[in-house]
């Protein structure tokens, strides 16, 4: 019972080191987010974090990495409605821009920083495939995914522009639109 307990402890402990570095790079961008600063605010010393994770920031930025890609695919899924064409690949666009605004510093540890995982290959872990096809369903792609790519470069390319403040945001309805009918299958 007490390794259970001590399993619990430590997985809260892990929990709230990746939450304070969400936080943290939300707030303030990655370079502020330093292992001193998230031993101090968990309250224990930089070896305790270490030990949740051994390869220290590179690592936490994989794991909040990790958790965006199953969150973005989760917000993708749910915003399928089960009908093909332009309504599906609206949605889907729509959730997926949605996502890049609402977590900036999640969607620039997944698709901006360097971390160690790898896309398109048999190293890809099992969260990335799942947003991939997630996307490629909504566009109906059921080739070797190139027209996927394309779509999603399409997304990426949007929600960096539209961050930046190069796109016009009450213009988001209209590209979305031209997108879709683009891809619609």
């Amino acid at each position: 019972m007490e390794t259970k307990a001590r399993q619990q402890r430590t997985e809260e402990r892990r929990r709230r080191i990746l939450e304070i570095a969400r936080e943290r790079a939300d707030a303030d961008g990655w370079s502020a987010v330093t292992t001193r600063h998230l031993a101090d605010a968990i309250g224990y010393t930089q070896p305790v974090l270490y030990g949740h994770f051994p390869g220290g920031k590179a690592e936490i930025m994989l794991a909040v990495a990790l958790e965006g890609f199953a969150d973005l695919t989760q917000q993708c899924r749910a915003a399928l409605g089960g009908t093909d064409g332009q309504r599906d690949i609206e949605a889907v666009a729509t959730a997926y821009l949605d996502f890049g605004r609402a977590h900036p510093a999640v969607y620039e540890a997944m698709f901006q920083l360097s971390i160690d995982t790898q896309f398109a290959g048999a190293e890809t872990p099992p969260d990335l495939r799942t947003g991939f096809e997630t996307l490629a369903a909504a566009i109906g792609d059921d080739g070797d995914g190139t027209v996927t790519e394309v779509f999603w470069g399409a997304l990426h390319g949007i929600s960096l522009l539209e961050r930046a403040g190069r796109m016009r945001p009450e213009h988001r309805r209209e590209r979305v639109a031209e997108l879709s009918a683009r891809f619609a299958p």
